[in-house]
């Protein structure tokens, strides 16, 4: 309507004053943008000195895919705190000298933070990469997995502030290079059981020689080898025992990658709404796995059949970071991959009859992500207004591409994508701060509440110098919200694999508690749900992991509801 008006209004404009023009169309034009909405880097105010340091040429591929981070409450205040894995290098390493330390901080309220790490016993966890989170032991505290290159780490809370490595009791430690990690309840027995992907298998005894021979090159610059020509590393599924010790179950599961596959990100999610949780990997140059649970602690791998392993042209991507929402609202869950540079990230489309359509294009997302390497991304409503938007956060491997090429850039910007509710998205990195469009290189992205203030903020993890927390500012004004804090008693404690359908202003909206996700990281377990200018959540119905089945009427909204199953 306003631009029949506005069409209208142009064809007289030369039959009146300027000056009597000048307000009509000013005035429709302003009623018609959307409300403001800014991400702000509060990074140093928040007290986060925070430095991810590597080699500054990274000269070999271990050097450059660490950068996981997690938003949890490692001390059950209510409040989201913050680890911040850190990488190392390969002269480090062989020199023996002290590793670069993690960060574990504690959100102490008004906007600050103030780094525990060493207090807690998690500010050296080794050579580290990724982190997720999960309460494996069902006593109330959340336990953090660190994946590493080397001896993963399982820090158990002491629930007083403090954390223990029960890696080697617990018999998870998996001594190869281990980038995702994901827990889900696969067998539904009420424990969290751990998928940890695993990349290249990467010799420090046997470098690869930096920039020798064609798999050492991109676009005739010398860089780092891999991950194409050397051999993959294999994946690990660890069944919880329920009694604190953990069965490696990968190969009589089917899930234990023999061809060599080079796996980074992970989630578990119940991709074809049996009630049971399935399993999809992003694996670096190769196929996507898309493991679907028989129900019996077995799994077939389908990812060619259901269209999840390659693009629409049948080829594999760099694939790194995984994020798993319904954009489209259509209830059912839609899944969106970030990929190497002069590839495009993908989103594929669940259909009806249960298979992944690539409508990348058709979004209008694929185009402008290809000058760019992306990494953590999610499926998030930034403004509440009920549909979900999404960010990729980017950043090249190899240095030396700065300026080698027209368009060579190792630090990139990050690329935010408006849900246009028509199945297409638009590009508005420039119109939502400008920290979104500064340069970084960045790895994994976590995302949370982390103020309490009715909006999704995010904090990502750069490598070669401090992360970014970002907050929004006015997600809260745009649109109404409620998130959803869920505790199981007979299923997990911390939900897992729960499935809530909310209903409010004529929308319906689905989504999924998951542990991992993005890349290598860990977001906020609690469901946030953009309502626009619903006043009231009609209902919502809540599937638990243990199959029972909950409804609640006519909610509250502008808070957070937290739920326990009923027994």
């Amino acid at each position: 309507m306003a631009e029949s008006i506005c069409n209208s209004f142009r064809s007289g404009l030369r039959l009146l004053p300027v000056a009597i023009l000048l307000l009509p169309v000013f005035s429709l034009a302003f009623t018609s943008q959307a409300p403001v909405v800014r991400f702000t880097d509060v990074t140093r105010e928040s007290g986060i000195s925070f430095v991810n340091s590597s080699s500054a040429e990274k000269k070999y591929i271990v050097e450059s895919m660490n950068g996981g981070v997690a938003l949890f409450d490692f001390d059950g205040d209510g409040s989201l705190d913050i680890y911040l894995t850190n990488s190392n290098t390969v002269e480090n390493q062989l020199a023996g000298r002290p590793r670069p330390q993690a960060a574990l901080y504690r959100n102490v309220g008004n906007g600050k933070f103030m780094d525990v790490a060493a207090k807690a016993g998690v500010a050296d966890p080794g050579w580290a990469m990724g982190v997720s989170v999960a309460d494996y032991d069902n006593d109330g505290d959340d336990d953090l997995y660190v994946t590493c290159f080397g001896p993963n780490k399982l820090y158990r809370n002491r629930g007083d502030g403090t954390f223990e490595d029960v890696a080697i009791k617990a018999a998870v430690v998996d001594q190869r290079f281990s980038t995702g990690s994901a827990w889900g309840d696969y067998d539904r027995d009420g424990d969290l059981d751990l998928m940890v992907t695993n990349y290249v298998d990467f010799k420090l005894d046997d470098l690869p020689q930096f920039g020798k021979g064609t798999l050492c090159q991109y676009k005739n610059v010398p860089v780092q080898c891999g991950p194409r020509g050397l051999p993959g590393a294999g994946d690990s599924l660890y069944r919880n025992n329920g009694d604190g010790t953990f069965s490696d179950l990968s190969k009589e599961a089917g899930v234990d990658d023999p061809t060599g596959h080079y796996g980074l990100g992970v989630v578990w999610s119940d991709l074809d709404d049996d009630g049971w949780p399935d399993l999809f990997i992003a694996n670096d140059a190769t196929p996507n796995y898309f493991y679907r649970n028989n129900h019996d602690g077995t799994f077939t791998e389908m990812g060619l059949m259901t269209g999840l392993a390659v693009d629409e042209n049948g080829v594999e991507q760099g694939s790194m970071g995984i994020s798993i929402g319904d954009y489209d609202r259509d209830g059912r869950p839609d899944i969106v991959v970030t990929n190497f540079s002069d590839q495009y990230n993908t989103i594929y489309h669940k259909n009806s009859d249960g298979t992944f359509a690539d409508i990348s294009r058709q979004s209008k997302t694929a185009d402008v992500s290809m000058p760019y390497v992306g990494w953590g991304t999610r499926f998030f409503d930034y403004d509440n207004d009920g549909w979900l938007d999404l960010l990729v956060v980017n950043g090249h491997v190899y240095p030396q591409i700065e300026g080698a090429y027209p368009g060579g850039m190792y630090r990139q910007r990050k690329l935010f994508y408006r849900n246009l509710k028509n199945g297409t998205f638009a590009e508005i990195s420039a119109d939502v701060g400008h920290s979104l469009t500064e340069r970084r290189a960045s790895r994994g992205a976590a995302f949370g509440d982390y103020d309490d203030d009715g909006d999704m903020d995010l904090i990502v993890n750069d490598l070669d110098g401090p992360p970014m927390l970002l907050r929004n500012d006015g997600g809260n004004k745009a649109g109404n919200w409620i998130s959803l804090k869920l505790t199981g008693s007979k299923s997990n404690r911390n939900a897992v694999g729960a499935k809530v359908v909310l209903k409010a202003g004529g929308l319906t909206q689905v989504e999924e508690v998951r542990a991992g996700d993005s890349y290598i990281s860990h977001s906020d377990w609690r469901l946030h749900f953009g309502l626009g200018k619903a006043k009231t959540v009609d209902e919502i119905t809540i599937r638990w992991p243990s199959g029972k089945i909950e409804k609640l009427s006519k909610v509250d909204i502008n808070k957070v509801v937290k739920i326990t199953e009923m027994r």
